[in-house]
């Protein structure tokens, strides 16, 4: 059964002095999930918001929090984020040494559970996991900055994953540069989700925003 095709904004790109107001724009704009880059300055060479930020913001929209941890170690700080409002967390395959264990903390905390692959990570390090996901993170940039260029190598990769994934229930997300133009090939290949940030937040304001959501849909032969 296929899963729904779902726009998760990435709020790295919207305007940090009004972010709530940004969140309820992206919202009203037609995001399915808002998506949150948590960045250390250790695991990834940037430093963003943390677990106070996320829960400061919170009540700015009901949509799903997809929290993206680009931080090592993550599972000191899982229960943090879960306190602040993520409904997914998801954490990097080498943010530490026990990604089953993580996963399982995740799912004990009561929030669904995600893995996150570099573009130099290979697909197979989550072959002995698979049943404690609910989410798989295809990352088609280097993680820790926003406005990157998509990767064309990670196409095929997203289709090796999606064919790992077989009838399981898991979600497939793509996260950098992702644009009209990359996302047909992304959505052709397996992946459901898709985290877009400059190209969504362009414009400023929530005519721009809807307009961009709903080209990105469009590019995927989708209904806007």
């Amino acid at each position: 059964m296929s899963r729904p095709l779902l726009i998760a904004p990435s709020i790295l790109s919207a305007d940090f002095s009004k972010l709530g107001d940004e969140i309820r724009a992206v919202d009203a704009a037609g995001a399915d999930w808002i998506h949150c880059d948590v960045m250390d300055g250790h695991f990834v060479p940037n430093i963003t918001y943390g677990a106070p930020v996320i829960k400061a913001v919170r009540g700015a929209s009901k949509k799903i929090f997809d929290v993206h941890l680009m931080i090592a170690p993550a599972d000191p700080y899982l229960a943090d984020f879960a306190a602040a409002g993520a409904d997914i967390i998801t954490v990097h395959a080498e943010a530490g040494p026990h990604l089953d264990r993580s996963l399982q903390a995740i799912r004990a905390l009561g929030k669904k559970a995600g893995v996150s692959l570099n573009p130099g990570t290979p697909e197979n390090v989550i072959e002995y996991v698979l049943d404690r996901l609910d989410l798989i993170l295809v990352m088609s940039v280097n993680p820790g900055f926003g406005g990157q260029s998509f990767i064309p190598a990670v196409v095929e990769k997203i289709r090796r994953i999606k064919a790992m994934v077989g009838a399981r229930p898991i979600d497939i997300e793509v996260d950098g540069g992702v644009t009209p133009e990359t996302a047909r090939q992304v959505v052709e290949a397996g992946a459901n989700v898709l985290v877009a940030g400059s190209a969504v937040f362009k414009g400023g304001s929530e005519a721009s925003y809807r307009a961009n959501i709903n080209a990105i849909r469009s590019a995927t032969r989708l209904e806007a």
